[in-house]
This record gives structure tokens, sequence and C-alpha cells, in this order.
């Protein structure tokens, strides 16, 4: 048994000041206040020193980090993110990879699951989206018809791994795609995403209707026809109640304006927006009037390819651009993606019961502490035999993010 004390435990009603958690194995035994909680005698104490104690970070669709995307080596890329309080990601594979990059970059996360521990699935974001969106679109090599014997290879490799298929309903012969995705892995969810469909098009998916908007209000459009605004796929899922849209939430909003951050959370409320970093691991080189942003990774054309995002800096940022506040950003980055991937019993909050991972933080989301099914994460450990061949390298790398 442990006991984490002295602590601000943030809930999905709003923050215990005294708090006090059990922990048993990999699981919360009990959550409350420090008058309410008897700690037993012999439990391993983690004095939580005064700071915000909250769900560790979900993050649904991250390429990358630590120099790495999660095909090339999902042990260093997970790592990374997991010193950043990540306790759950879903390893993001692009579109621009081929046929056989995508199989086996399948393959390489699956193998490497068991080690990272904090790698819960996979995120395909793509292929069949519109090619013309998106960063390096002129790459993107699924231009061609959808073709049975390319996407069943695929979805039965990925199997129930696999959480989230982000698809444009405008490509022709999509909804057998769908169909047997669904066939292979039940509680798979459709993200809409790099997709300028017209609300018939999204509409005439039925069943297969997407339930998740991919970082909304980015590769979208078109957003207008001979100077009238026309309704697409960002307009549909700020209209749709019940669909969760993922936002991308850099230090200097550019992926996503103040003002439209503000609009979004306004429109779909607390409990349907997602923080998502979106991060890559591209080594381009940033335009010269984006040269100061350090949160951003670009294409070789200038255009935007993702972030450096974790999620910390994220929950950060939308405290920056709106008015919400601690509890409020751990919801949009923990609560509320848990549950659009069905993944809520298991992860998201603090309840008896689920799985013990908690980020520590101070006011600004600086990362403190790091518990991962119950085993307390050294966030400063460059040893981990994970990173053999890397420490050095790496623990630089850790540090200019931490700065």
């Amino acid at each position: 048994m442990k006991a984490i004390t002295n602590a601000r435990v943030v809930t999905t009603d709003g923050i215990i000041w005294d708090g006090v958690i059990l922990i048993e194995n990999d699981r919360i035994a009990a959550v409350g206040k420090k008058s309410e909680i008897e700690i037993p005698s012999d439990a391993e104490i983690i004095d939580a020193c005064g700071t915000y104690v909250g769900p560790g970070f979900v993050d649904i669709h991250v390429h990358g980090g630590g120099g790495f995307h999660f095909e090339e080596n999902p042990v260093i890329a997970a790592e990374h993110f997991l010193n950043h309080g990540e306790t759950t990601v879903l390893a993001t594979l692009s579109p621009r990879l081929n046929f056989e990059a995508l199989l086996d970059g399948i393959k390489t996360i699956k193998k490497n699951m068991a080690v990272t521990k904090n790698i819960r699935g996979i995120y395909m974001e793509g292929p069949y989206i519109n090619p013309d969106y998106g960063a390096n679109s002129h790459i993107n090599p699924w231009r061609h018809p959808i073709k049975s014997d390319e996407y069943k290879p695929l979805v039965e490799e990925a199997g129930e791994i696999v959480k989230v298929w982000a698809v444009a309903p405008e490509r022709e012969g999509l909804v057998e795609f769908m169909k047997y995705a669904r066939k292979v892995n039940p509680n798979v969810k459709f993200a809409l995403g790099h997709s300028e469909a017209s609300i018939e098009e999204i509409q005439s998916l039925g069943i297969y209707t997407p339930t998740i908007m991919t970082h909304v209000t980015n590769a979208t459009g078109p957003n207008s026809w001979r100077g009238v605004r026309k309704c697409g796929p960002d307009e549909y899922a700020l209209y749709t109640s019940d669909m969760y849209c993922e936002m991308i939430c850099d230090s200097c909003a550019i992926h996503v304006a103040p003002f439209m951050q503000r609009f979004v959370l306004k429109n779909k409320g607390l409990d349907k927006i997602m923080l998502i970093t979106d991060s890559t691991a591209h080594k381009n080189p940033s335009p010269e009037k984006y040269s100061h942003i350090t949160d951003l990774n670009f294409d070789p054309k200038g255009g935007l390819s993702g972030s450096k995002l974790t999620m910390d800096m994220a929950c950060r940022n939308i405290m920056t651009h709106t008015n919400c506040g601690i509890a409020q950003a751990f919801l949009m980055a923990s609560t509320n993606p848990s549950k659009a991937i069905g993944m809520d019993d298991e992860i998201g909050s603090i309840e008896a019961g689920k799985r013990a991972d908690f980020v520590f933080t101070d006011d600004m989301f600086n990362v403190k502490k790091v518990i991962l099914g119950g085993e307390l994460v050294n966030v400063n450990d460059t040893n981990s035999s994970c990173r053999k061949g890397f420490s050095s390298w790496l623990g630089t790398v850790n540090a200019l993010y931490d700065r």
C-alpha cells in the first residue's frame, strides 16, 4: 500500500485541497480529504509537497518526440512523453507513410507496447483522408482508390490495438473500409479529419459517422464558395453536441487563435474538448517569421506540421489563451480524451478502482512527479535501460524542453 499525502487532488468535480490517495498495487484504493482517509501504518508515504495531483495525461494524437517518431523508436518517444506526465498515449501513424511503412509501423509499436507501458494503442491518422489537406500533402501516397487488399492487412494487423481511424467522408468507397474496421474491432472510433466533406457527405456515413473531430479548425476546408461561407467538417463538429473535438494549443496560438479557442470552448462546453499535442519529430527549419517559436514543427514548404508540444505545455497554454483553470485543463487533458476513446473505466480521473496514473504539477503545470500504474517514475532518470545508447543525448533534449 502507498499513500499520497499533502496533495491538492484534482477530481472531475473540483479540487480536494488537503487530499490523500491510497494506492494498492497498480490501482487507486481510495481518495478523499485527509480527515476522511485512514492511512495504514505500514503504507509507503509519497509526499506531494502541496502540489496539484491530477490524473495522468491522456494524449490520443501524438506522432513522436525525443527525436523519433513512434514507428521509428516507440520506446524513446513514449518515455519522452511519460516524463511530461503523459501516462497514456496513442501512438499516431502518419498518412504520409506508404502501405509497407504503415504495416511495419503497426508491428513495431505492437512489439514495444509491453516495454513502454504508457502506449495504450494506436491512432491512425488516415490513410483514407483527403490527400490535399495537411502537412506534406504533395507527397501523400494515398491518392489512389480505396482497395480492400490494402486496408484489410492494415486493419487485421492493428486489430484491437487501434483505437481511432481518422477519415474523410468524401473518399469514395470509404464505408466498406469502415465496415470492415468495425467488424475486426467493434470498439474502434472514427474521427473526422483532413477533409472538405459537406454536411450531407458526413451524415451519409450513418452508423459509422465519426464521433471525434481531428484537430478542430486545422486541415479542413473549403471555407467559402463565391464569397458565401460553406458548412463543412468544423461546423458539423461544433454543431453536433455529442462529438468530441481535438484541439492543438500551442504557445502562440498558431494552430487555433485565442478567440477561436474561446469560441470552441463556449460552443462545445468543457466536457467535449480534448487537448492533443500532435507532436512530431520533424527536423525541418522554421520559417523566419516563426523562428522564435519553440513548440511548433513545419514542413519543408513552411506549412504547419504538428508541434513540439507535450501535454503539460498544452495545459499551460490553454490557461493562457482562455479563462479556464487547472481543474478544467485536467478535464481536457485527461478525462475527456479517455471518454472519447472508451477507456474512462480505466484511466482519466482519480477514482477508486482505476489505474493509479498521476501527474504532480505546480500551478503552471511544471511536472514534479509522475506515477504510472502505482510506480513512481523518475523523470530525471537518463540511465533507463530503455534509452541504451541514447541516454546522454536524450537528457540534453529533455533539459531543453524543461527550459
